[in-house]
C-alpha cells in the first residue's frame, strides 16, 4: 500500500510538472516589467486568457480577453506578426495558450510569470482596472 502511494504521488508531481511546464520558445516575463515591456516596442499586445468574468473583475490595462477555452477559435484576433504577452490568474493557464499558440504558428511569445496574483502584488501596484 505505501508503494502504491507514494508511486501516485511521484505520478502526480511530475504530471503537475509535466502540464505547467514553460513552452519551449516562449519567454517568461515579470510582472513587474509588463507595463515597460509594452511601451518599449510598437505593436506588442497583452492577451489575458483568463474567462470574460474574471476579466470584468480587473484586468491589465490595455489587454485584450481571448478565454483559453475559446482561444483555438478566436485565434484570428491575435496577429502572428506581434509580440504577445500572455496573462492569466496565476501563470498556469497562460502556458497552457501558449503552446497552443506555438503549434499554430506563432513565434513571439512571453508568459507572464506569476499571472494576475503577481501584477495585483508588484511594488507600488496601481491595481488591475
Amino acid at each position: 500500500m505505501t508503494t502504491g502511494l507514494i508511486a501516485l504521488v511521484v505520478v502526480l508531481v511530475v504530471g503537475w510538472w509535466w502540464m505547467n511546464r514553460p513552452a519551449r520558445g516562449v519567454e517568461q516575463l515579470a510582472a513587474e516589467t509588463l507595463e515597460t515591456w509594452k511601451k518599449q516596442e510598437k505593436g506588442r499586445l497583452i492577451v489575458d486568457v483568463r474567462e470574460a468574468h474574471e476579466f470584468r473583475s480587473g484586468h491589465v490595462p490595455g489587454a485584450v480577453n481571448v478565454p483559453l477555452s475559446r482561444l483555438s477559435r478566436e485565434l484570428h484576433r491575435i496577429p502572428k506578426d506581434r509580440e504577445v504577452a500572455l496573462i492569466c490568474r496565476s501563470g498556469h493557464r497562460s502556458v497552457q495558450a501558449a503552446r497552443i499558440l506555438k503549434k499554430a504558428g506563432y513565434t513571439r511569445l512571453w508568459n507572464v510569470r506569476g499571472g494576475m496574483i503577481a501584477w495585483n502584488r508588484r511594488p507600488h501596484s496601481k491595481r488591475s482596472r
